[in-house]
């Protein structure tokens, strides 16, 4: 049997595991803390493959295996890895309180409304889209992914609380502080988690579902959920259309250029995506705002005109853009020189498709469109109906060949 205990911010290790164990496993700190019986092997964690194959030999032969974890090791720990090798029905796990469960508990608040994301060992920006898209997020650091790094990623609008050494009654601290406050900062090994907080949404609203982000009913809204100028947004058809073209998920950056209403910015980030929305006029900027305000979702606004203003901005996963007008090309260009993964254009004049086509191309995606024409239902005297016809809009959509790693969940 191999028995998993989670320590740290549990319960200490049972003495009767810990006696009977013929091979103990753990990070460093973990077996320092404990006496180990006599005649009892011991292997510090590092690299994983080799201390997996050891574990293999000794429950090969029935040896009595004990393997020491932070927290709840079956929370984003070595519990997958040991039941993707064994099986689950050789483990005997025995959790402790999650290093998660304990920083949320510290600070006061439930956590049945916090998206918990992993850095360690993964890319770094994905917590980093995850902590702008969402008000209450868990991120599990690693080296080369921690407060510092988060902080220097996220920028104002967050508040940082950073855990360490949680459980160690002489070690512990729980820090809060902005993200520039964090970046600023030299960080040890001792971190355990970082909570990323909107203070005014911290506390959220009643839960059905424990640790999956809120959905919306529905999508592609109709024109008269958002404030708008003229009819001067992009219809509820199109709008359908590009949202699966662009396919806005947790952990992505979508960005919208010329994003006018910003109603494809909202969308998207509705769907659990980080937004930009790029907009020159100021009375959009604002349009853009008090849009996402009504919707309460997270859209960074950036007043600018493209293609100058993509520049200092984050790469996307994937661009929408709505407007550009002579600067369509360019913008266009700029955009798939950036983007991770799809470009979607939606365009009302015929003129242009050529040359945004031939755009998305030039930049190595391949390249595929529609025109949509709808006519909607209208009513008419008499308690009769007719169809109203919609503008056409040619939509365009790059994307870039995957690689390897594409679209992996870690």
């Amino acid at each position: 049997m191999i028995t998993v205990v989670g320590t740290g911010t549990g319960a200490p290790v049972p003495e009767d595991v810990l006696a009977g164990a013929a091979l103990v496993v753990g990070g460093r700190r973990h077996l320092d803390s404990v006496r180990l019986p006599e005649g009892a092997e011991r292997i510090v964690l590092g690299p994983l493959a080799p201390a997996l194959d050891a574990i293999g030999e000794y429950a090969g032969k029935e040896l009595p295996v004990l393997v020491l974890a932070s927290g709840d090791p079956g929370f984003f720990g070595i519990v997958r890895a040991l039941a993707e090798r064994f099986g689950p029905g050789r483990l005997d796990v025995r959790p402790g309180v999650s290093s998660v469960a304990t920083a949320f508990a510290r600070v006061g608040l439930p956590w049945d409304d916090a998206v918990v994301v992993s850095a360690h060992g993964r890319d770094l920006r994905t917590a980093v889209n995850v902590c702008r898209a969402h008000p209450k997020v868990a991120v599990l650091t690693g080296p080369g992914a921690g407060p510092a790094e988060l902080g220097a990623a996220l920028g104002e609008g967050r508040v940082l609380v950073v855990a360490s050494a949680l459980g160690d009654p002489e070690r512990e601290r729980v820090e809060r502080m902005t993200p520039a406050e964090a970046a600023a900062r030299t960080w040890g090994t001792a971190v355990s988690v970082v909570l990323c907080l909107d203070e005014a949404r911290a506390l959220g609203a009643v839960r059905t579902l424990a640790a999956v982000p809120a959905r919306p009913a529905g999508w592609a809204l109709d024109e008269s959920a958002f404030v708008h100028r003229d009819s001067m947004i992009t219809k509820f058809e199109v709008r359908a259309l590009a949202l699966a073209r662009l396919g806005p998920r947790p952990g992505d950056l979508v960005w919208d250029v010329g994003a006018g209403s910003g109603s494809v910015a909202v969308e998207c980030a509705r769907l659990g995506a980080a937004v930009v929305a790029v907009e020159k006029a100021p009375d959009g900027v604002e349009r853009i705002r008090a849009n996402a305000r009504a919707h309460g979702v997270d859209v960074d606004v950036v007043h600018g005109a493209a293609p100058a203003a993509l520049e200092g901005l984050d790469e996307p996963d994937a661009v929408f853009v709505g407007g550009g007008g002579r600067e369509l090309p360019a913008v266009v260009g700029a955009s798939a020189r950036r983007a991770r993964r799809t470009v979607v254009v939606a365009m009302a004049a015929l003129d242009r498709v050529p040359a945004a086509r031939e755009a998305l191309t030039g930049a190595g995606f391949t390249c595929d469109g529609v025109l949509l024409q709808s006519s909607r239902l209208a009513p008419l005297p008499g308690n009769v109906t007719r169809l109203a016809a919609t503008n056409p809009v040619f939509l365009l959509w790059g994307v870039r060949a995957p690689s390897s790693s594409e679209g992996v969940v870690q």
